[in-house]
């Protein structure tokens, strides 16, 4: 029961205040515009669906249970995005860190999702042998993101990967803007050193 109120219409900002008033249908609606957003961006963190299934889970339950905390004056989307990626991290520092995919967002619906979200290391007009040698070069790119330290790799994941200005970063890793400056250009050296040696 929805009261009426025309969800496809309403902000963030709204739903989460019906959500805060109680009412249920309010906290599935949330539920459903970021299911699909907050299991992509722990995927790509953690690189095992199940896991990231339960982390995914996991955040949900977390911002169901602080949804009062939540301040309208901030993105409704940073503020679950830092839920999960505080989440993501937490599991990442407890164990070895997976391959980064080449091949775009688990959720990808369509080929050319698959194709915007996917790291791109070759260049469209090259024969098979040059696209045989950059999946070789993809897999050694993915070897050194997933060496990186768990925040390094959040940095370079969420810039690099789903695109998110350094504003939107620092407020999703809860760190000075400088701070993720710097951990994203040391994230950038360290990938550069670690791919130097495949350099021609």
């Amino acid at each position: 029961m929805t009261g009426g109120w025309d969800l496809a219409a309403a902000s963030d900002q709204q739903i989460v205040a019906w959500a805060q008033d109680g009412e249920e249908f309010a906290f599935r609606e949330l539920v459903r515009r970021y299911q699909r957003p907050v299991f992509s961006l722990i995927y790509r963190m953690v690189r095992d669906r199940e896991i990231a299934e339960d982390l995914a889970q996991e955040t949900f339950v977390k911002v169901l249970n602080a949804i009062d905390s939540y301040r309208p004056e901030h993105k409704f989307s940073s503020w679950i995005f830092k839920i999960a990626n505080n989440a993501a991290i937490d599991h990442l520092r407890r164990r070895e860190p997976d391959l980064l995919s080449l091949d775009g967002a688990p959720d990808a619906v369509s080929a050319e999702r698959r194709e915007a979200t996917a790291l791109q290391v070759r260049d469209h007009g090259e024969s098979p042998l040059d696209e045989l040698e950059a999946r070789e070069l993809g897999s050694h790119i993915e070897a050194a993101v997933a060496g990186l330290r768990p925040e390094y790799r959040a940095c370079i994941l969420l810039r690099h990967v789903e695109g998110r200005p350094y504003e939107e970063i620092a407020a999703i890793l809860d760190l000075p803007l400088g701070t993720v400056k710097t951990y994203i250009h040391r994230a950038r050296a360290e990938l550069r050193d670690a791919l130097g040696p495949l350099r021609d």
